[in-house]
C-alpha cells in the first residue's frame, strides 16, 4: 500500500513539473532513462550473479552456515550478506527457509540486514551515481547498523 501511494506522489509530482514547465520536465526524463539505462548492465549482472550462486549452492549448505553460533559466525554472516546484495522480496521468503533449516535469529538478522543494506558488489554502481564519499559513508553506517540490530536481536529473542 505504502508503494502505491509512492507511485502516484511521484506521478503526482511529474504531473505538477509537466504543467509548470513541460521543456523541463522532458530534459529531466531524458536524463533520468539515460542513467537507468547507463546504470541497468551492471544491475543485471549483480542480479545474475546472485541468483547462479543461490542455485549453485545447496540451502542446506547455507543452513548449516547459518548454524555456527558465536561471535566468529555472527561476523562471518554479516560479511557474506555484507559481499552479496539481495531485495527484500528474495531475501525474505530465503531468510524463513533457513530459519526452518534452524538458523538463528541474530544472525538471520544480521544477514538479512546487511543483505538489503550493505551490498558490497553494487558498490562500484552506487560511487558512480553518488561518489566516493557518499558511498563509503552510508556503507559503514548501515553495516554498524546491521550488526547493531543483529546483536538487538540475540539480547531481546
Amino acid at each position: 500500500m505504502f508503494s502505491l501511494f509512492l507511485l502516484a506522489t511521484a506521478l503526482g509530482g511529474l504531473a505538477v513539473s509537466g504543467v509548470r514547465d513541460r521543456e523541463r520536465t522532458r530534459a529531466a526524463l531524458r536524463l533520468a532513462l539515460r542513467s537507468g539505462l547507463g546504470l541497468l548492465p551492471g544491475l543485471l549482472a549483480v542480479t545474475a550473479g546472485i541468483s547462479l550462486t543461490l542455485a549453485a549452492v545447496p540451502p542446506r549448505a547455507i543452513a548449516a552456515l547459518f548454524q555456527s553460533h558465536g561471535v566468529s559466525g555472527f561476523l562471518l554472516l554479516a560479511g557474506v550478506g555484507a559481499l552479496m546484495t539481495s531485495p527484500g522480496p528474495v531475501t525474505y521468503p530465503l531468510a524463513a527457509s533457513l530459519h526452518r533449516m534452524g538458523a538463528s535469529l541474530p544472525a538471520l538478522a544480521s544477514f538479512i540486514t546487511t543483505l538489503t543494506m550493505v551490498g558490497t558488489l553494487t558498490a562500484p554502481m552506487e560511487i558512480r551515481a553518488f561518489g566516493r564519499r557518499f558511498t563509503l559513508l552510508r556503507q559503514a553506517l548501515s553495516l554498524a547498523l546491521a550488526l547493531l540490530v543483529g546483536a538487538l536481536m540475540g539480547v531481546l529473542l
